[in-house]
């Protein structure tokens, strides 16, 4: 049996060198060349633990009962539905080494072992190139059962480390939609700094999985959540937002050095995987297999869906996105953003010290990504697009009905766990403690 070895990451998007962005990656970029590429993947979620939690259960977040942050009092409906429990039960060795941010409590997700460099006193780069070190360890070892390892690194969320002396914010780019100013470049060159060590993590992973000899036998998965911590991005349903690094490394893949420009979503990864590994695929599953994909680019889904129920704040959202048009339904519209769904950073205050909070959010968006592909021009009001408009809106509400969306029952407020800590919406910060009341 195949092994699998699951390499994720935390608010990278796309911004690294496979997907054409000038962040230096040698290590990913070298994964991708003997990897298949997914040029148009999508997540389930722009939020981390309703992404990860779809990804890794075959479900969307709302099947999955994840519908905000587990660190805030969210939880899985079903933990045995995920991943590393459906392998164990298929006679996996599971391990998990550093973050995952589908439990507030690792072992309820079914992992064997499961271990974390200690973050005290260290900082969260440390604690990446220590965990990075356990997972070379481990696969050096001999083990008499494939395994399913998953290696999490905290790199590149929020905060980034320091500036690496080797970039010079002078001479490089915010990222888009972000203005050109030198604090946002000093900002985008922190996170390449932060990207530099997933880099080096990724490399040294890879040289042990060499060196034991296991790259034959083994599927490589590297993806992270969403898209990156910036304004317009993560937590926001438009492609900078939704957009993530997909690539997928296993022998006798077809699709070994090819880039394949169908559109995919992360609930397509664990049938794919089912599908790879050999093992049946369980009944619960929401996704398709990607397998026509990787082989000629074979195009096995008409729309991807996204969604946003509960960040820090309460702002739910859906997104329907075939290969040219896009839909964002904003469900109890307030007609406003909602900035604790924004994480802290010198691009969010420069914004809102500028009148960014004045902003009039629309309760619908259309967009024509082949004519405006920056989603700039909503088109939901044109009755040039009436016939686009009305076919998402039933994809979406078809695809809300099938995975029985609670916006559905609930309308404008779904109720939040016992114990969830949600901001109000008129908090700017997602650290202010304004904590919603409790739903009666």
């Amino acid at each position: 049996m195949m092994n699998l070895l699951y390499i994720h990451t935390h608010d990278s998007g796309r911004y690294m060198q496979p997907y054409g962005y000038p962040v230096p990656s040698p290590n990913i970029m070298e994964l991708a060349r003997e990897s298949v590429l997914f040029r148009n993947a999508f997540c389930c979620a722009p939020t981390c633990s309703p992404s990860r939690t779809a990804m890794l259960t075959g479900t969307s977040a709302h099947t999955s009962g994840m519908l905000g942050l587990a660190h805030r009092g969210f939880s899985m409906s079903e933990p045995r539905h995920h991943l590393s429990f459906y392998l164990k039960s298929q006679g996996y060795e599971t391990r998990l080494f550093g973050v995952q941010h589908e439990a507030a409590d690792a072992g309820s997700l079914g992992y064997g072992v499961y271990s974390n460099a200690a973050m005290k006193g260290k900082t969260r780069t440390d604690t990446d190139k220590e965990n990075a070190s356990a997972v070379c360890r481990f696969l050096r070892e001999k083990h008499e059962k494939p395994f399913f390892v998953s290696f999490g690194m905290f790199n590149t969320h929020r905060p980034y480390p320091p500036v690496d002396p080797s970039i010079d914010p002078d001479y490089i780019l915010p990222a888009w939609p972000l203005a050109d100013t030198p604090a946002n470049r000093e900002d985008m060159a922190a996170f390449m700094s932060s990207m530099k060590i997933v880099d080096e993590c990724v490399g040294r992973v890879l040289a042990a999985l060499r060196e034991s000899g296991r790259s034959e036998d083994t599927l490589v998965l590297f993806t992270t959540d969403h898209g990156i911590a910036m304004p317009h991005m993560k937590c926001s349903l438009y492609d900078t937002g939704t957009g993530v690094a997909l690539m997928m490394r296993y022998p006798g893949n077809p699709g070994a050095g090819k880039v394949r420009g169908s559109i995919v979503s992360q609930v397509d990864v664990y049938p794919t995987i089912c599908d790879i590994l050999g093992v049946e695929k369980p009944e619960w599953l929401q996704g398709v297999s990607l397998l026509p994909v990787i082989r000629d680019d074979t195009p096995v889904r008409e729309a991807v869906f996204s969604e946003v129920t509960y960040h820090a704040a309460y702002e739910p959202k859906r997104m329907v996105r075939t290969d040219r048009y896009k839909m964002i339904v904003h469900f109890d519209w307030h007609n406003r953003v909602v900035p604790a769904n924004i994480d802290a950073s010198a691009p969010k205050s420069v914004l809102v010290e500028n009148g960014y909070l004045d902003t009039v959010v629309p309760k619908v968006e259309l967009y024509d990504l082949l004519l405006d592909p920056v989603e700039r021009i909503n088109l939901a009001g044109d009755t040039k697009y009436s016939e686009v408009n009305q076919r998402l809106s039933r994809m979406l509400r078809e695809w809300m009905e099938e995975t029985d969306d609670p916006l559905l029952k609930y309308q404008h407020r779904v109720p939040k766990p016992k114990g969830a800590r949600i901001n109000l919406l008129e908090d700017i910060d997602p650290n202010e403690q304004h904590f919603e009341p409790q739903d009666v």
